[in-house]
C-alpha cells in the first residue's frame, strides 16, 4: 500500500514537472520571437507571440487542476507537498513571463513605421539574451533540485537590472536630444521594464526552488541595483 502511494505521488509531481518544463519552453519561444519581431519590425511574427500566450494559459491552469488534484487524493506531506506548492508557484510566474513576452510582441506592433535606433535595439537584446540564459538555468535548477544553481539565478538577477538601469538614462538622453525620438524611446523603456520585470518573476522562482529543497524562505534580501546607482 505504502509503495503505491509512493508511485502515485512520483506519477503526480513527474506530470507537473513535465508541464512546467512545457511552460517555460513556451516562454523562451515567446521571448525570441517577441524580440525578433521588434528588431526586424515583423508584425506578423508578433501577432503569432500574442496568440501564443493562450497555451501558456492554458497550461498553468492544467498545472492547477492537477496540483488541487493531487492534495486531495493524496494528502501529502513534507516534500511531496513543498513540491506541489511550488509547481504552483512557479506556473503563476512562469504564466506571468507569458503575459510580459506578449507585451513586447504587442509593442512591436505598435512600433512599426517609427523610426529605430539600431544601439538601443541591440542593448534590448542583450537584456533578453541575459534573461532567456535565466530561464535556461532556473529550469534546470527546478528539474535537477539543484538549490546552488538556483542561488545563481538569484544573485544574477542583478545584471539585468544594471542592464535595464543603464537603458533607461540612454534612452532619456535620446529623448532629450531630439523631439522625434520620443515615440520610439518610451516604446523601448515600457520593453526594458517588461524585460526587467522578466527577470523578476525568474528570481522568484529561484526562491521557489530554494523552498522545495530546504523547506522555508531565503532570509537574504534579494539583490536589487537601484535605478539611481552610479
Amino acid at each position: 500500500m505504502i509503495e503505491h502511494i509512493a508511485r502515485a505521488y512520483d506519477t503526480d509531481l513527474r506530470e507537473l514537472e513535465l508541464k512546467i518544463a512545457e511552460m517555460s519552453r513556451l516562454n523562451e519561444t515567446q521571448i525570441v520571437q517577441a524580440i525578433e519581431a521588434l528588431t526586424k519590425r515583423d508584425v506578423a511574427l508578433a501577432k503569432q507571440v500574442i496568440a501564443a500566450d493562450d497555451q501558456i494559459d492554458a497550461l498553468q491552469r492544467e498545472i492547477e487542476e492537477k496540483a488541487v488534484a493531487a492534495i486531495a487524493r493524496r494528502q501529502p506531506m513534507a516534500i511531496d507537498l513543498r513540491a506541489i506548492v511550488g509547481a504552483l508557484r512557479i506556473s503563476s510566474d512562469l504564466e506571468r513571463i507569458g503575459d510580459l513576452a506578449e507585451t513586447l510582441a504587442r509593442r512591436a506592433v505598435l512600433l512599426n513605421g517609427e523610426t529605430h535606433i539600431d544601439d538601443v535595439v541591440l542593448q534590448l537584446q542583450r537584456m533578453a539574451q541575459l534573461a532567456l540564459a535565466q530561464l535556461t538555468r532556473v529550469t534546470q535548477s527546478y528539474e535537477r533540485r539543484d538549490d546552488a544553481a538556483a542561488l545563481e539565478v538569484w544573485r544574477k538577477d542583478q545584471e539585468i537590472d544594471a542592464l535595464h538601469n543603464s537603458m533607461f538614462r540612454e534612452l532619456l538622453t535620446y529623448m532629450i536630444e531630439n523631439p522625434r525620438n520620443i515615440t520610439f524611446c518610451t516604446h523601448m523603456l515600457f520593453c526594458a521594464k517588461g524585460i526587467e520585470r522578466i527577470g523578476d518573476h525568474l528570481t522568484n522562482v529561484a526562491e521557489t526552488v530554494y523552498y522545495i529543497v530546504h523547506g522555508h524562505t531565503l532570509l537574504t534580501e534579494r539583490p536589487h541595483v537601484e535605478l539611481n546607482s552610479k
